[in-house]
């Protein structure tokens, strides 16, 4: 997607407020730092307050309009105060709900905290950005909200119990909020993207397969039949296009980008 060929004006997010939360890596960051690049005034939360930081940063040195909040999006009262505070001074626009967790495991390796704790952040946090929000966005005549989903929502996934439970749940609340609130003028789409190339992954395979690393980086590459996980980068633009004019007709739609992993494997 040529989301970066704007001479037209295309894909333009002048003086949005964007809120992105899990925005101080991976995902979250790049979506971040493209929509600032694209004029949007960018809010990221993260519970890592150096890494939130850090993006802030390095939009605001490349020209950019951001601010770093360090939040905890399984926590509702950190919620409030976070979007209360950034609705009073502006509109928000945009809601990203990126923050997430992972986890491996069975259901019969899945303890009830390790459990709980994927609910907390990948379901209730998620719940807890859009109730926050959906108030204000419809008294302000609207909003876009994006959520990111995976295609472990939709796909048997081995290993992944609980964050295909959690994953499942965004998908299913993306859909009953694009319903109830079209009439409403917000727009309510999900991502669900196949493996993507973050520091979570190399964390994850030097962790789990020292002194196999690249091996194991190559067969979970493999398992996409593009033959590649996706970057960050990727999944942003596809943001941006969701998030943005261009796709004002669009809302209760959940979109793969996963190399061919749900089609043609």
């Amino acid at each position: 997607m040529a989301a970066h060929a704007n001479s037209n004006g295309s894909f333009r997010l002048d003086e949005a407020v964007a809120v992105v939360t899990g925005g101080g890596s991976g995902i979250g960051r790049a979506i971040a730092e493209l929509f600032a690049a694209q004029g949007a005034r960018v809010h990221i939360l993260d519970c890592d307050r150096e890494h939130c930081e850090q993006t802030a940063c390095a939009i605001r040195d490349r020209g950019g309009k951001a601010v770093a909040h360090a939040c905890d999006v399984s926590a509702r009262r950190q919620v409030e105060e976070t979007l209360d505070c950034i609705n009073r001074q502006e509109q928000i626009r945009i809601l990203v709900n990126n923050a997430g967790i992972a986890h491996v495991g069975k259901l019969e390796d899945t303890n009830e905290q390790e459990f709980d704790r994927v609910f907390q952040v990948n379901v209730k946090g998620i719940y807890n950005c859009m109730a926050v929000c959906i108030g204000p966005m419809k008294a302000n005549g609207g909003g876009i909200i994006l959520n990111m989903a995976s295609i472990a929502s939709s796909a048997g996934i081995p290993d992944r119990f609980a964050y295909s439970m959690s994953k499942g749940a965004v998908l299913a609340m993306t859909y009953s909020v694009a319903r109830d609130y079209i009439s409403y003028n917000i727009r309510c789409n999900c991502i669900s993207p196949a493996r993507v190339h973050t520091p979570f992954v190399d964390g994850f395979v030097s962790k789990n397969y020292p002194g196999r690393e690249q091996e194991m980086f190559e067969k979970l590459s493999r398992s996409q039949p593009i033959g590649r996980m996706a970057k960050p980068e990727e999944v942003a633009s596809l943001a941006l296009f969701l998030c943005s004019k261009e796709a004002a007709f669009i809302t209760g739609v959940d979109y793969p980008i996963d190399g061919g992993f749900t089609k043609i494997r």
